[in-house]
C-alpha cells in the first residue's frame, strides 16, 4: 500500500496564502486530495497510489513512498523496451509529467504507454482522459523541436512473466532479527496510516522558514535540461502556442502597472524572477520557470501576465530577460534606498506609514 507524502515547505500554497494552486486536488480521480484549508489534505485510505498527483504539482512537493520518477527515469533509459505500464514500471501512466514524455520519448526514440489494463481498473477512465492533454502536447511540442518520435498509446496489457518464488518457513523466523523487528514495525505504522478513514491537514509553522526561503529546481526540469543537451537543436527555433507548454511560460510585464513592490521574485520558488543588489530590476529565465503561479497570484497590480506565445530558443539557448528596470534613489523620510517606477519620493513603507498615520487622524477622507 503506498503512502502519499506532502513536504509542507515545498508546497506553492505554503508561500502564499494568495496561491490559487489546485492541481493535486483537480487531478486525483478518487477524491482523496481536498484543498479547504492553505494546504492539501489527504485521505490516505482513499488514495490508490497513482502518483497522478506528483506529476502535476508544479513544485515537486508531493510524492508516494514507494515509487521515485527520477529513479525510474534512468532505469527506463537503460532499458530496452520503450513501454511504459502499470504492470511494469510504474504505478499509473498518469505518474508521467509532460517533462518526463518528452524527455524520454526524445532520449528513447519513442514511447509507448501501455493502455491495456485501463479498461478494467477503477481510475483507468480517468487517467486516459487526463494524459491524452499531456500527450497531445508533448506530440505537439516535439514536432516543434523536429523529433521525429512520438508518445503513443496503445492497448498492450502488458503482464510480468517473472513468477514469484515460494517463500522458505525459515523466513517467517528471519522477521524476529533486529532489522526485521524494525521493518516490520514500520510496515505496520504504514499500514495503520494507509488505512487512517479522515482527511489528514498537513500544517506549515516557524520551522519551516529556512526551506520556504530556499530557492530549488525540480528534479523534472533538471532531467529535462539533460535530455536537451542530448537531442540535436532544430533547424529553426519554432514560437509555439503558450497554452500547448504547462510546465513553463514566458512573461510580460506592464511597467505602467508596476509597484517596485518585490514581491513576484521574492516569492518565486525556483529563482526563475531575480533581482540585483539594489533591486534595481526584475529578470527572468523562462527555463526555470514552472508555471506555479505565484507571481501572479501575489501581484496586487496585476502587472505581470503570461504571453500567449514560447520561444523554443528558449530550450536549447537558455536567456535571461529583462522584464522591467527601476531609478534607484533614497527616500527623503527614511533615507534608506528604494526602488521608484515614477517619481516618487518616499519609499513604500513612509508611503503606508503616512497613509496610516492620515487614517489615524482621520485625514484620509
Amino acid at each position: 500500500m503506498s503512502l502519499l507524502l506532502l513536504s509542507p515547505a515545498q508546497c506553492v500554497r505554503a508561500l502564499s496564502v494568495n496561491s490559487v494552486c489546485t492541481h493535486c486536488g483537480e487531478s486525483c480521480p478518487t477524491g482523496a486530495i481536498t484543498l479547504s484549508g492553505r494546504l492539501p489534505s489527504i485521505n490516505q485510505s482513499l488514495c490508490v497510489g497513482c502518483a497522478g498527483c506528483v506529476a502535476v504539482c508544479p513544485s515537486e512537493a508531493l510524492a508516494v513512498d514507494d515509487f521515485s520518477p527520477t529513479e525510474f527515469f534512468f532505469s527506463f533509459i537503460s532499458d530496452e523496451e520503450s513501454i511504459v505500464s502499470c504492470q511494469k514500471n510504474v504505478p499509473c501512466i498518469a505518474a508521467l509529467s509532460s517533462e518526463h514524455l518528452l524527455s524520454l520519448c526524445a532520449l528513447k526514440k519513442g514511447l509507448i504507454l501501455d493502455i491495456g489494463h485501463c479498461g478494467g481498473c477503477e481510475i483507468g477512465e480517468k487517467t486516459v482522459e487526463s494524459m491524452k492533454e499531456r500527450i497531445e502536447s508533448a506530440n505537439y511540442l516535439l514536432e516543434a523541436i523536429e523529433v521525429d518520435s512520438r508518445v503513443e498509446c496503445e492497448a498492450i496489457g502488458y503482464t510480468n512473466s517473472e513468477v514469484d518464488e515460494p517463500k522458505d518457513r525459515r523466513d517467517f523466523f528471519k522477521t524476529f532479527h533486529l532489522r526485521g523487528i524494525a521493518k516490520a514495525k514500520h510496515d505496520f505504522e504504514k499500514e495503520v496510516e494507509s488505512t487512517t478513514d479522515e482527511f489528514v491537514e498537513v500544517s506549515i509553522d516557524s520551522s519551516h522558514t529556512q526551506e520556504l526561503r530556499a530557492k530549488k529546481i525540480t528534479d523534472r526540469r533538471k532531467l529535462f535540461f539533460t535530455a536537451l543537451k542530448r537531442v540535436e537543436k532544430p533547424s529553426r527555433f519554432h514560437v509555439v502556442d503558450g497554452s500547448m507548454i504547462a510546465f513553463t511560460s514566458q512573461k510580460i510585464m506592464d511597467e505602467s502597472k508596476c509597484t517596485a513592490c518585490q514581491m513576484c521574485y521574492r516569492i518565486c520558488p525556483t529563482a526563475a524572477l531575480t533581482s540585483d543588489m539594489r533591486n534595481s530590476k526584475i529578470d527572468f529565465d523562462p527555463f526555470l520557470c514552472v508555471k506555479c503561479h505565484l507571481c501572479h497570484d501575489v501581484c496586487e497590480s496585476d502587472a505581470i501576465s503570461v504571453s500567449t506565445s514560447y520561444n523554443l530558443k528558449e530550450w536549447f539557448e537558455p536567456k535571461v530577460q529583462n522584464l522591467i528596470t527601476y531609478s534607484v534613489r533614497r527616500c527623503d523620510e527614511c533615507d534608506a534606498l528604494f526602488s521608484s517606477v515614477g517619481e516618487e519620493k518616499i519609499c513604500r513603507r513612509c508611503q503606508l506609514e503616512e497613509e496610516e498615520a492620515l487614517e489615524l487622524w482621520g485625514l484620509n477622507q
